[in-house]
């Protein structure tokens, strides 16, 4: 091979897939590259699919990877489909060779899960997950984001994957479903399976076995590859979903968000004790719309104050005689911070660019990078986990 093919193929290690994050060398997508006398090369690549929504992305990457190497004048991107059996490949690259479709993030795994669940709607708790789960990427943790909000998803307009009623959906691989991925964040939602149907005028109304199948399928058919960080939003309240993530994720933590009102702390307790049923770990508390800084500098509580130090209390007492059979004893739960209202933070939000990517400076953005920066450096419960140690 030439000096300006090897540079070329260097060069080209440092273009990845977008839905995988994995160089596009890696994952058996260059086929060729040649580099003429002229330093004009061409290379061949191959997407997994006709119509691959990563397709033009990929090939103004390679592009700008090509030129950049040593030797190279010009360049010119041949796009072509893989084979099936060039397909099979890449997904055994992929998925491991001869894996099946299993829970990926059941006890083996080292991914950290952390439900995020609050006791009644309209505490912002879909907001606060999807800026915790841009700022957790920030910082360089690969982060993935499930919608587990069957009835009121609303996460892909937060994360941007929602425009004008048309919402962007997942790239199938023949059995291989890959999340979009926006703000650095893999994510999946049900609102990405409704066709061609607008979600915003498109309700789902299912009973308990069709919901907890679909948070299943979400676990065992969406390949999120290796993360550090899995996300869920959970539904208000204590209904089949909260129940479900229970069953499907015992291993998982879970943060409460409520608003400083004492009404909606009182049900914030309920779908933490829940959790702990299931065997869940609480592992902090967030408060949201906590007051409305004016002009002159004083803050207009709207809700109240002091809910989110009354739920961390509370569940951080000892549990009762009649809970102790089946809830171990808890630990103390923190309350993580406290989140100003902001109405940049809301219009952000509206507009599906998160508010810690937006308006980074404004008190609400820069108090939930200071929470994603405590839950990073939190450790991590491993009770039940199998550690990949072996004894000589």
């Amino acid at each position: 091979m030439s000096t300006p093919e090897a540079a070329v193929w260097r060069a080209l290690e440092g273009v990845r897939d977008p839905e995988i994050m994995r160089p596009i060398t890696e994952l058996g997508m260059v086929k060729q590259v040649a580099v003429d006398a002229r330093g004009n090369a061409t290379v061949e690549i191959s997407l997994t699919i006709a119509g691959c929504p990563a397709a033009r992305r990929i090939e103004a990457d390679t592009l700008a990877a090509t030129l950049t190497a040593e030797g190279v004048t010009g360049a010119h991107i041949e796009v072509g489909v893989m084979s099936p059996a060039e397909r099979r490949t890449f997904i055994e690259t992929v998925r491991g060779k001869g894996l099946t479709r299993t829970p990926q993030f059941d006890h083996s795994s080292l991914t950290r899960v952390i439900a995020v669940t609050s006791g009644k709607g309209g505490v912002g708790k879909s907001s606060v997950t999807a800026n915790l789960a841009v700022a957790l990427a920030q910082q360089g943790l690969s982060v993935g984001l499930i919608d587990a909000d069957i009835f009121g998803f609303s996460i892909p307009g937060l994360m941007g994957l929602s425009r004008d009623g048309v919402v962007e959906r997942p790239t199938r691989v023949d059995d291989l479903m890959l999340p979009p991925v926006a703000h650095g964040v893999k994510v999946i939602s049900i609102g990405m399976f409704l066709g061609d149907k607008d979600p915003r005028n498109t309700a789902v109304s299912w009973r308990g076995p069709m919901l907890h199948r679909t948070i299943e399928q979400f676990l065992r058919d969406v390949w999120f590859g290796d993360l550090d960080v899995l996300l869920l939003d959970l539904p208000p309240g204590t209904g089949d979903i909260a129940i479900s993530v229970g069953q499907l994720l015992p291993q998982a933590e879970v943060v409460v968000v409520t608003t400083p009102q004492a009404a909606a702390a009182d049900v914030a307790v309920r779908s933490a004790l829940v959790a702990r049923q299931t065997g869940q770990r609480v592992i902090g508390v967030i408060e949201n719309m906590a007051g409305l800084a004016q002009p002159d500098g004083t803050v207009l509580e709207i809700f109240g104050s002091g809910g989110g130090k009354a739920v961390a209390e509370r569940l951080s007492e000892p549990v009762s005689a009649e809970d102790q059979a089946r809830v171990e004893r808890p630990e103390p739960v923190a309350l993580l911070g406290s989140i100003a209202l902001s109405p940049e933070f809301r219009a952000h939000g509206d507009e599906g660019v998160p508010a810690v990517i937006a308006a980074p400076n404004d008190p609400a953005s820069r108090e939930l990078t200071r929470i994603a920066g405590v839950l990073a450096s939190m450790p991590r419960g491993l009770r039940g986990a199998s550690l990949p140690l072996s004894l000589g």
